[in-house]
């Protein structure tokens, strides 16, 4: 099965090439790259240049947020199983896409997760914070619980039966769909116990600012689906991240592992 990684991205050509070079790296894997600019004037366009076509599909224009720009590379992406990385992430190892292509297709399954690595901005071998997704039962949505995004793979097909990511939100979107895909309408989820990805830590979704607008986005995602969350959600999110850090392996297991914890 050909798998689909879309990376959406906004004047990161410091970071970018080391995406890049992930998806390259995936051995065992019928892969495509599909990137997409929101009209970079960094030097992105020049650097995807650089690797002389290996990049499946690449276009640089204005967009109406990321979601609107994964939106796009989802309808570019020719794949059956795609997913997002986004542009300052890497996998964890060179197997993560062909295990996934494998999870979905002998297990007949619509979509897989798996656990994701924070590590420093400037050191990628550095582990600050461990996110453990575990499996996924009914109704963990409402409790406070959801998978790393950027570790969800799922069929091309999902989108147009199910629709897109919402371009309204700004940073809700991703829990929007996999609360919709997984919780609403039950699609047949595998959990792949390890870590898939490494996410520098940062993001405006980690300010202040930016969390009371994601809680925002949250409770508009919940009313959107016709759901509701438990009462304790919003003290739940805080408590998990706190696991997180707590479980925080040392660097040199992780890189001993090759990424294959849990």
């Amino acid at each position: 099965m050909q798998v689909s990684i879309v990376t959406v991205c906004y004047n990161s050509a410091d970071t970018l090439g080391d995406t890049v070079q992930s998806v390259f790296g995936q051995g065992g894997a019928n892969a495509e790259h599909v990137i997409v600019d929101g009209g970079s004037t960094d030097g992105t366009a020049e650097l995807v240049g650089g690797y002389n076509g290996q990049i499946a599909k690449f276009i640089s224009e204005p967009d109406e947020g990321i979601y609107d720009a994964m939106n796009k590379g989802l309808r570019m992406a020719a794949g059956e199983i795609v997913g997002c990385l986004n542009a300052d992430d890497v996998y964890a190892d060179n197997s993560v896409l062909s295990d996934v292509a494998e999870a979905i297709e002998s297990q007949e399954l619509d979509a897989v997760y798996g656990d994701l690595l924070y590590v420093r901005r400037d050191d990628g071998d550095k582990v600050v914070r461990y996110w453990k997704a575990g499996p996924y039962l009914p109704g963990a949505f409402r409790v406070g619980w959801v998978p790393p995004h950027p570790t969800f793979f799922c069929r091309r097909e999902l989108f147009e039966q199910f629709g897109y990511y919402g371009a309204h939100y700004r940073i809700a979107g991703d829990f929007e769909l996999m609360l919709r895909l997984m919780e609403k309408n039950r699609i047949r989820t595998g959990y792949i116990q390890r870590p898939l990805v490494r996410m520098r830590v940062g993001g405006r979704a980690n300010t202040l600012r930016g969390m009371l607008r994601g809680n925002r986005e949250i409770l508009h995602a919940f009313a959107a689906n016709g759901l509701r969350p438990s009462a304790g959600f919003f003290l739940r999110k805080p408590l998990a991240k706190l696991g997180q850090l707590a479980r925080r392996p040392r660097e040199r297991e992780v890189l001993g592992s090759g990424g294959r914890l849990g």
